[in-house]
């Protein structure tokens, strides 16, 4: 408690904490050796000056270090957004980790309900019939079978826990909203990341360096998406192997054409597995191209194609051979089946 009283006065004078002292107070934050209003001061704090990348690194490293792991197979790449972006489109990254899997790149996907809108990645799981409370070991076959698996951020992050509620009596965005997309159970070494703001980009692609990330892409939509968008331009940072590389994207460096926000918005879960249903039998339109273009991306992030064209060729094969559907029809399979017996 005094430790974190002395990290919560240094903050509180404007002072930029490095990794070690950053983790040390997300430490003892999610162990529970801090009051809700000495957290609450602590993220403020944080909020209102700026977060660090050594402070966003240390909180990764704090959440990773108390997290219920799961094994993924080699090469796996997360598609995961941090949410918060209040544009209620449809669940873009959920869908175009069904199509990235039907290329056959492993997909160890890690995300939540929805906190800040109508339907996170669980919701639309969910209403597709995907059990996220399945046993452990049915998310790794499922990763291994079906080259896909998602791991509910709850169920892995237990020590969230302790932040918790003095997250929602503050009501406003904090530090911990950057740091699930960086918390991965399988830990990733490559991933698609979507931010809820473009002063993020590059600050989160150079932590993901600091925390051994391999190769990534961190994108925010001129729109305010945090997904790679097609209704205009796309501000994105590429971390590959140590290197940050600020550029911008548009639909036509895909071969895509250009959407109205309004045509990808989305509504509730049940809405949302519909139309993320329709994409993967086929239809055409603008709820398929903006898949096309994050699964593109991710593509590239997972050294499949070298180019966006190649990326869009390769997951719309996915989609039209029925790859795509059929990886979500083996993880709802997979995830409601019998949990293994334990060894005898």
């Amino acid at each position: 408690m005094e430790e974190f009283k002395r990290l919560l006065a240094q903050v509180a004078a404007g002072e930029r904490l490095d990794v070690e002292s950053a983790r040390a107070a997300f430490d003892a934050m999610m162990a529970g050796n801090a009051t809700p209003s000495q957290m609450g001061g602590f993220l403020m704090c944080l909020r209102v000056r700026g977060e660090s990348v050594d402070e966003i690194t240390g909180g990764a490293l704090a959440l990773r270090s108390r997290a219920l792991k799961v094994q993924a197979p080699k090469g796996a790449i997360d598609i995961v957004g941090t949410g918060g972006d209040a544009t209620g489109t449809y669940n873009i990254s959920t869908c175009t980790a069904f199509v990235v899997a039907g290329t056959g790149v492993t997909v160890a996907k890690h995300g939540n309900r929805a906190l800040s809108s109508k339907s996170g990645a669980a919701d639309a799981l969910t209403a597709l019939g995907v059990n996220l409370d399945c046993a452990m070991p049915l998310i790794e076959r499922a990763m291994r079978e079906a080259s896909i698996g998602f791991m509910l951020a709850p169920r892995h992050h237990g020590a969230m826990r302790a932040v918790g509620p003095t997250r929602v009596e503050l009501g406003t965005r904090t530090i911990f909203n950057l740091l699930g997309p960086l918390a991965n159970p399988a830990d990733t070494k490559r991933q698609l990341i979507g931010v809820f703001g473009r002063e993020w980009v590059r600050p989160v692609a150079e932590t993901m360096g600091k925390l051994g990330a391999e190769r990534v892409w961190v994108v925010h939509g001129s729109d305010g998406m945090d997904e790679i968008t097609t209704t205009g331009v796309t501000y994105a940072a590429e971390l590959n192997e140590g290197t940050v590389t600020e550029f911008e994207l548009t639909p036509e460096q895909a071969g895509l054409p250009r959407a109205v926000f309004e045509d990808l918005k989305g509504s509730d879960p049940e809405t949302n597995a519909a139309a993320i249903r329709n994409v993967l039998a086929g239809a055409t339109g603008p709820l398929r191209d903006i898949v096309l273009f994050n699964a593109a991306a991710a593509l590239i992030v997972a050294g499949k194609v070298g180019d966006l064209k190649a990326g869009v060729a390769a997951a719309a094969q996915s989609i039209d051979t029925g790859r795509a559907k059929a990886a979500l029809d083996k993880l709802v399979t997979i995830t409601n089946a019998a949990p293994p017996k334990a060894a005898e």
